[in-house]
């Protein structure tokens, strides 16, 4: 008998979405049928994936609404819930931590989000409602939940839980499960939630598809006398560490090594927010030359990245555990990337790849250099890194986790 459940992703479809994309089909082969529910568009520089469009036309967003009538809806779904429920709302809206008066009158409006969540969960016929966050579409979520009574769940994807903003307590303490995908994560949420977790809770990262992602060509390492070329791959944000990486780039071009860095990846404002920032540095290092900042680009365009670069590096001060990291090792590259968050949970330091500390452009630099000029030692990392990946982060894994999970709700 197959299961079809509510696949919630907010602004979807995002530039960091493409896992989410992979895991449906991994679901679908498990008999679980998913349909796509977003809060709202993504800003249009971000939806750069060539599945874009047919994953826009295939999702309902529930906010703005479209018209009276699907106002109506939501209204008249919360209307039927009766007295109880509406009481219960308040009663989580009183009790939510950490809000401002601002912040309870937000989840006042997705009380009326999670009118229109109910309703479309009837027409439907969901068993269930899968939330890809634990930022508002968790209360979302949570609200549809004690409206209509259809169970959710959640996963932290990290790399923190405070990036997901107020009410934690509640949104967790009303799931049915949660899915997290690290082993520090899981400590950060026994740490912060306490009693109000969930009584199921499955470790399981995200993964790739290694059928999609492989080489096209063997891993040439670099040779010298010619441009290196360094590919990263993440959203333009601090976390990211990305100035701490162009950092690194200076200091190696100061030692000689004609290096180029290449970063996929836009900021959440679609080009207006900390892609300004970096262009300052980067211009005032005089790196514009070498330096390139590439947007939100398709998987197409992210594969040939990694297949024409040396060396993939990531400097983030914090992940849960790197999607594009994994990708990169899927594809053989040497992965250098610094030891934060669950990264040490995919890397065995030395062998498949490379872990330095955060914040550290030296250190960044000594070891991209001794990469390059080690040719064993990059083709030693490259052979192994795929292998990683292919014996314990293969997509299907949290799709497997997820079905367990729904099982044992009955």
């Amino acid at each position: 008998m197959k299961l079809q459940i509510g696949y919630f992703i907010p602004e979807f479809p995002g530039q960091t979405h493409i896992f989410f994309w992979r895991e449906r089909q991994a679901l679908l082969e498990l008999g679980i049928e998913t349909d796509l529910v977003s809060t709202q568009r993504p800003p249009k520089a971000l939806a750069s994936h060539t599945w874009a469009e047919e994953a826009q036309k295939n999702t309902t967003y529930l906010f703005p609404f479209n018209s009276i009538q699907d106002l109506a809806k939501a209204v008249l779904e919360i209307y039927k819930a009766g007295p109880k429920a509406w009481l219960r709302c308040l009663f989580v809206i009183k009790a939510a931590k950490d809000t401002s008066v601002s912040q309870k009158l937000n989840l006042f409006g997705m009380v009326l989000i999670a009118g229109k969540l109910s309703w479309l969960a009837k027409r439907k016929g969901w068993s269930h409602v899968h939330v890809q966050s634990c930022a508002n579409a968790a209360n979302i979520a949570m609200f549809a939940s004690i409206i209509s009574g259809i169970t959710y769940s959640l996963t932290l994807h990290g790399p923190t839980l405070e990036g997901y903003g107020s009410n934690q307590h509640q949104k967790w303490k009303y799931a049915s499960f949660a899915l997290i995908v690290s082993e520090p994560l899981l400590k950060v949420a026994k740490d912060k939630l306490a009693n109000c977790l969930p009584q199921q809770i499955a470790v399981v990262p995200v993964g790739v598809n290694l059928t999609d992602i492989k080489r096209q060509t063997p891993y040439i390492p670099w040779q010298p006398d010619s441009p290196c070329i360094v590919y990263s791959c993440g959203r333009l944000n601090p976390v990211k560490g990305h100035k701490d990486l162009i950092d690194a780039v200076e200091i190696l071009r100061q030692r000689g090594f004609d290096v180029r860095l290449r970063i996929a990846g836009e900021d959440e404002q679609g080009g207006k927010g900390y892609r300004q920032t970096l262009e300052k540095i980067i211009a005032n290092k005089g790196l514009s030359e070498y330096v390139q900042l590439l947007g939100a680009i398709s998987e197409q365009m992210n594969r040939k990245g990694f297949e024409d670069a040396h060396i993939f590096a990531l400097a983030s001060l914090n992940e849960g555990i790197s999607v594009a990291a994994m990708e990169a090792m899927a594809m053989e590259m040497p992965v250098i990337v610094t030891d934060v968050g669950g990264m040490y949970e995919l890397i065995d330091n030395g062998v498949d790849g490379i872990m330095v500390q955060p914040e550290q452009p030296e250190e960044m630099a000594d070891t991209i250099a001794r990469v390059l000029c080690n040719k064993d030692l990059a083709l030693k990392l490259s052979q192994e890194s795929r292998k990683k990946i292919a014996a314990k982060f293969h997509h299907r894994r949290s799709a497997e986790a997820l079905a367990r999970c729904l099982e044992s709700l009955g």
